[in-house]
Parts: C-alpha cells; structure tokens; sequence
C-alpha cells in the first residue's frame, strides 16, 4: 500500500481500490458489478475540513457507456484511506446522467461545494454538440457543510457558469483549489471545458467563487482550441498554472498560465515532459511548511494506450519534472490526486489487469 519517495510516502487507490504495491490482490473500493452499479469512472478525491477523505466517482447503473442512467456516488475515509464507509449515492436523477463530480473544500467555513454536470440519459454527447439533443448539457451544485456526511440537493447554476452559444460542457473531472495569495485570497475555481455550438471547437475554462462557494461565476477561459479536461495548481508566487488534454497529434499535455486568478490565460504551450494517450490527468500543489514547493502530476504515462499510470514530480514550478514513479503498469485512465499529510499523498485513479474501467 505505501512506497516511500524521498520523504513522501505515497498511497495509491487503483481503479477505485486500495492495494498493497508488493501483492497482486487488489482491494477494490468501488468494484465494478458490486453495490447496485454496473462499472465505476470518473474518480476524485478530497479531504474535508476534518480529516475525512471523500473519495466520489459515477455510479453508471447499466454499462460503462458516458451515457444513460449514471449516479454521482461518495465513500468516506476516516483513516486515510485504510478503510472506506459503505456506498453513498449523493445524486441520483433517475435515467439521467448526473456526472463530472469535482469538489473543492472552503477551508475557512469547511464547506464542501460539489459541481457536476447533468443531461437526458437519453442525449449522447454527439447529440449535445451538434445541437440534436433534446435537452442540453447542464451545470449544478451540490454543498456539504458537515465533511460529506449530508448533501443538500443539487442546485442548477448553469445560466451564471456558462455561454449561450456552448453546447457541451464538463466540470473537472478533478478537485478544485482554493486560492492562498493575492487580491483573491480565498478564492474557489473548478477546472472546466466547454464546445462551442458554431465553430465545435473545444476549449478549457474556469469557474470561481468568491463567497465560500455559495455562488459561481464564469472565469477566463484559453485563446486556443483542442484542449478540454484540465487540472489547475496555485504555485507559491501566485501564479496559476492550467494543465489540459490535449488533442494534438504530438500527445504532449498542453499548459497555460494565469496571473490574476483566473480572469485571463495566456497562449498555450506544450509540457514536452508530460506525454499522453488524449486523457485526464491531476496535478496538485503539495504544501510543505517552511521547505521547497512540489508539484505533483498523475496520468497515463504513454502516447497511445491508456495505461502506466505514473506520477512525476516538479521543484521548479513545472518548467521540468522527475524521472517517472511508476504507479501500475497495467490498463489505467483517469485520476486524482490528494495530500493526505505533511508526509503522504494519495493518488485515486482507474485501472485494471485487462481494462482501465474494471473498478
């Protein structure tokens, strides 16, 4: 379960599962075919005010499809993930597709605000943006003020956090962060992306809370297309760096950078050490007291397969990264990353012996 790096221990949650790295048994979380759900994606994690660790993924009831009836469900951790709660189903619409889960904690109320995405279980994403949908693709709120043990029920902010003239849209897949410097200290973003109904071009954006997260309003977004699912870090000079998908032929993540919070990016460019297989990845800003910034990445460490899911860490505000930590050589996809402590961080994340999704 535990591999120490430097003076890190690292914890790994495989495809929703906790495992011991020197044994081939893997301890699932979430098991695909196991608690009512037919296969388990799409995981991210975060640690509340109290210590709890919230791990959340889509419950999708009847096939691993992004589409039909797909739940957003959480298990909680009061050990740092030694051991998890039964099976809690947060949002669950009917034959709807409640998805996207990504949570940000305001740490100075505790308060846990969930964003997520929601459409017709019976629109396919191809129906969405090319505007053949019956309905569209929609944004909600979900908030917990007691560390995730109650949720409040989804409140829909779409018309605050997105364009009239966007067709698709997703909130993270990953956790948001919430600000430590400048003018908007205390800030809360959420990673997002979006399609553009004219031109079907895809791009990255933000969204941001200046209130604790009670409300949400729409920051900048990229000047350039081809980017979607990303993941954002604050670095200790107040920048802010957004790493995305990319969906170029070279299989380099592509970066940009912010320096007034969020409000504008600059042109994007390529991270020549971050290759990629076009998937989701995590990149997290671990806080050490008093010693040098890291900045930790996970992903599917490949340029054609989704698999090797691997962590690399920078100490040089990205511009260069280590040596690849392999995490599992196996089938892997998307994942999240948590710092559990001063000395340990977690990486939630799918895989598989024969598939990335069998979890």
């Amino acid at each position: 379960m535990i591999l120490k790096i430097k003076h890190y221990k690292i914890i790994f949650f495989l495809l929703f599962f906790s495992f011991n790295i020197y044994s081939q048994n893997l301890d699932y979380i979430f098991k695909s075919g196991k608690e009512g759900y037919k296969c388990f994606r799409i995981p991210t994690i975060i640690k509340s005010k109290n210590g709890t660790v919230l791990a959340f993924a889509e419950g999708r009831k009847n096939s691993c499809s992004d589409t039909s009836d797909i739940d957003i469900v959480l298990k909680k951790s009061y050990d740092n993930g030694l051991t998890w709660s039964k099976l809690q189903v947060i949002w669950n619409d009917g034959e709807n597709t409640c998805g996207n889960p990504s949570p940000v904690v305001d740490n100075e109320s505790g308060r846990i605000s969930l964003l997520s995405t929601w459409n017709l279980g019976t629109d396919h994403e191809w129906e969405i943006i090319q505007q053949k949908s019956k309905d569209t693709r929609r944004i909600f709120l979900i908030h917990s003020i007691d560390n995730g043990e109650t949720w409040t029920k989804p409140k829909e902010i779409t018309s605050s956090v997105k364009k009239p003239n966007w067709t698709w849209y997703a909130t993270g897949p990953v956790n948001g962060i919430q600000l430590k410097k400048g003018k908007k200290k205390g800030r809360l973003i959420i990673p997002c992306d979006h399609i553009e109904s004219e031109s079907k071009k895809y791009f990255s954006h933000i969204i941001f809370s200046d209130n604790g997260g009670l409300d949400w309003k729409l920051g900048g977004s990229t000047n350039q297309d081809k980017v979607n699912e990303c993941t954002v870090v604050e670095l200790t000079n107040g920048t802010l760096v957004l790493n995305m998908r990319n969906y170029t032929d070279d299989r380099l993540r592509k970066m940009s950078i912010s320096e007034d919070q969020g409000k504008s990016w600059s042109n994007i460019y390529p991270d020549n050490f971050l290759i990629e297989p076009v998937c989701q990845a995590s990149m997290i800003s671990i806080k050490r007291p008093l010693k040098r910034e890291i900045i930790a990445f996970s992903n599917p460490n490949s340029k054609t397969n989704r698999e090797k899911m691997s962590l690399k860490l920078s100490l040089d505000k990205t511009k260069t990264w280590s040596k690849t930590i392999l995490l599992h050589s196996g089938p892997s996809a998307y994942s999240n990353l948590i710092q559990l402590n001063n000395k340990e961080i977690g990486c939630l994340f799918e895989g598989g012996n024969k598939s990335p999704y069998e979890g």
